[in-house]
C-alpha cells in the first residue's frame, strides 16, 4: 500500500514555539536553512523512488521560489501551508480568506500550479473555526489535511475520524486526510510524524501504518525541514515545549530512512487516488456547524 508523507515547508524561527520570543518583524534578519533540509529531504525521497506534498509558507515561496521550482521538477505534490504561518483564530474569517488568496497567488506564480491540498498551522482548524473549511471550498482546495483527531492541549478533534474522509460544506466538498494515530486500549495516539516521530520509536508509526492497512486506507506522515538541521539556533524555550521542540533532532533522518526502506510513500493526492470510488459511496460528514 502506498502511504502518504508530506513536509511542512517553514524555517525553525516560524514555528510557533518560537511566536513569544522571535517577533515577525525580525523574520527578515534570520538566515533561511530550510532550503538545504529540504533539499536533503529531495535527496533522501529520490534514493527510496518516494514522493511527498510539500506544503510551503507563501512567505517562503517568495524568497526561496527556485526551491519550490526544484521540488516540482522532482514529481512531487505542491501544497498550501498558509502564507506566514498564523494559527486561524488568529486570521478570523476574513483574514483566513485573505491569507488563502495571497498564498495561492504566490505557488501559482512560482510553481506554475494552483494547490489543491492546504494543512492549516498547528493543525487549527477546530471547532473554533467553523468557517475555515467553507473558506478552502471556496478558494478552490479539494484536500485538507488539517485535523487532528486527537485530544492536545494546542490543537485536536478528538472524535473525528482517522482514516480519510469527505467533508460537505456550503462552499462544495473536501477530502480530509488525517495525520496518523495508533489506537490502543480505547484511546488515540498521535503518532503521525513532527515530535511523535522523533520522540517515538518508529516501531509505533509502523504500527500506525499497520493498523490503517487492516482498514484498507493509507496513513499519513508529516515532518519539517529544521527537524532535519539538528545545527538550528537554539532558543531558551525552556521546559517539556522546549523538550519535544528539541528533541532528538539528529536522529530524524535516521528514521525516516527507515520508514522509507520499509513503506511506500507517495504525496497526499497520489496515496487517495485509488480510493475515490470507496470515498464516494460513503456519504459526506458535516463538521464544525456554526452556532
Amino acid at each position: 500500500m502506498k502511504h502518504a508523507l508530506s513536509i511542512d515547508v517553514e524555517d525553525w524561527f516560524q514555528v510557533l514555539n518560537m511566536a513569544q520570543l522571535i517577533d515577525r518583524a525580525d523574520w527578515e534578519r534570520f538566515e533561511l536553512r530550510c532550503a538545504d533540509s529540504t533539499r536533503v529531504f529531495l535527496d533522501l525521497l529520490a534514493a527510496h523512488d518516494a514522493r511527498a506534498t510539500f506544503f510551503f509558507l507563501g512567505w517562503i515561496a517568495e524568497r526561496l521560489p527556485e526551491l519550490v521550482r526544484e521540488v516540482v521538477a522532482a514529481g512531487h505534490e505542491i501544497g498550501s501551508h498558509g502564507y506566514d504561518h498564523k494559527v486561524l483564530p488568529e486570521l478570523g474569517a476574513e483574514g483566513f480568506a485573505a491569507d488563502l488568496a495571497r498564498t495561492n497567488a504566490v505557488l501559482q506564480q512560482v510553481a506554475g500550479v494552483r494547490p489543491i491540498a492546504f494543512r492549516a498551522c498547528t493543525w487549527s482548524v477546530t471547532e473554533r473555526t467553523p468557517w475555515a473549511l467553507p473558506a478552502l471550498a471556496a478558494a478552490g482546495f479539494r484536500l485538507d489535511s488539517s485535523i487532528y483527531p486527537v485530544r492536545h492541549p494546542d490543537y485536536g478533534v478528538p472524535d473525528a475520524p482517522t482514516s480519510p474522509y469527505r467533508i460537505a460544506t456550503p462552499a462544495g466538498e473536501l477530502v480530509e486526510f488525517p495525520p496518523l494515530t495508533l489506537s490502543k486500549l480505547g484511546r488515540r495516539l498521535p503518532v503521525g510524524g513532527g515530535g511523535y516521530l522523533r520522540l517515538f520509536p518508529v516501531r509505533l508509526l509502523r504500527l500506525g501504518l499497520a493498523q490503517q492497512e487492516r482498514g484498507g486506507w493509507p496513513g499519513c506522515i508529516y515532518l519539517h525541514p529544521w527537524e532535519l538541521d539538528p545545527e538550528q539556533p537554539r532558543q531558551p524555550l525552556g521546559g517539556l515545549r522546549g523538550f519535544r521542540h528539541y528533541v532528538n533532532l539528529k536522529r530524524t533522518g535516521k528514521k525516516l530512512t527507515a520508514l522509507l526502506q520499509r513503506h511506500r510513500f507517495v504525496g497526499l493526492s497520489e496515496a487517495l487516488a485509488p480510493y475515490a470510488d470507496r470515498l464516494a459511496g460513503v456519504a459526506p460528514r458535516t463538521m464544525f456547524r456554526a452556532g
